[in-house]
């Protein structure tokens, strides 16, 4: 099959399935995964689908923006807002009084923290900004800032400062966002500067995503955590059967709200 050609059937691939792995395309064009690659590096220079490490997807199934770039925070609350609500309300309740939370950054999880602030008498550590301004009014709890470099998109701090406020730290839970979830890729990004996520995570006894719907299968090009890092996932009826049995099947407990 000639170059041009074999480009249009990957092109056509992507319309049914979002995304297509350099290994599957071997075998199915019997051609080399080397000669793939250049393909696929031809055709994200005509901004026709989005590489990434093993395959590439397609242009629509990437979030957020058609330019790619992130969303400000202040527009996040308004994506399925109310699902968003359903999920924070139902994730707040899975703590009990006087756990030791830590609150990542994101708008679900800044809701998350909205909730906890009705209630008070927590421990909470977090990056999120907006997340420590709805907490710190909360009655009997203690807040815990990370410091670190700001990021103004997200209203969070991050950084190898930001990772160092969390050795030596045991924590009950930890509530994270995700801009893509996948029952096999787990949690990613499609921006930088995310690895908090993951000590955060080894700091804790569980690991709680709080995601609406429209993140799911969605493969950004940063790992943020692995599917077995994650054991509670709350979200909304958006999920389908096929993904919640996916999710469980890799030992992540969904509840759906």
């Amino acid at each position: 099959m000639n170059p041009l050609k074999r480009k249009e059937k990957i092109l056509e691939l992507l319309k049914t399935k979002d995304q297509v792995s350099v290994k599957e395309l071997s075998v199915l064009f019997s051609t080399s995964e080397v000669t793939l690659r250049t393909d696929l590096k031809s055709l994200e220079k005509q901004g026709k689908l989005k590489r990434f490490f093993g395959g590439a997807q397609s242009i629509n199934s990437l979030p957020l923006t058609q330019s790619h770039d992130e969303v400000q925070l202040e527009q996040r609350y308004d994506m399925n807002k109310d699902c968003k609500e359903g999920i924070a309300k139902a994730a707040a309740a899975l703590v009990s009084k006087g756990n030791l939370i830590i609150i990542d950054s994101g708008s679900t999880t800044h809701l998350v923290a909205e909730n906890l602030a009705q209630e008070g008498g927590y421990t909470i550590i977090t990056n999120n900004l907006a997340a420590s301004t709805a907490l710190m009014e909360a009655v009997d709890t203690t807040l815990v800032i990370v410091g670190g470099t700001y990021r103004v998109k997200t209203k969070s701090l991050h950084g190898h400062q930001a990772e160092q406020c969390l050795a030596g730290v045991h924590a009950d839970v930890l509530f994270v966002g995700a801009d893509g979830i996948d029952p096999e890729k787990g949690i990613t990004t499609f921006n930088e500067g995310f690895a908090i996520t993951d000590v955060m995570a080894k700091c804790v006894q569980k690991v709680i995503a709080v995601v609406d719907s429209s993140k799911l299968g969605r493969i950004g090009f940063n790992k943020v955590l692995d599917v077995s890092s994650i054991d509670t996932l709350v979200i909304d009826r958006g999920i389908s059967a096929e993904f919640k049995r996916r999710f469980e099947a890799n030992g992540v407990e969904v509840i759906v709200v």
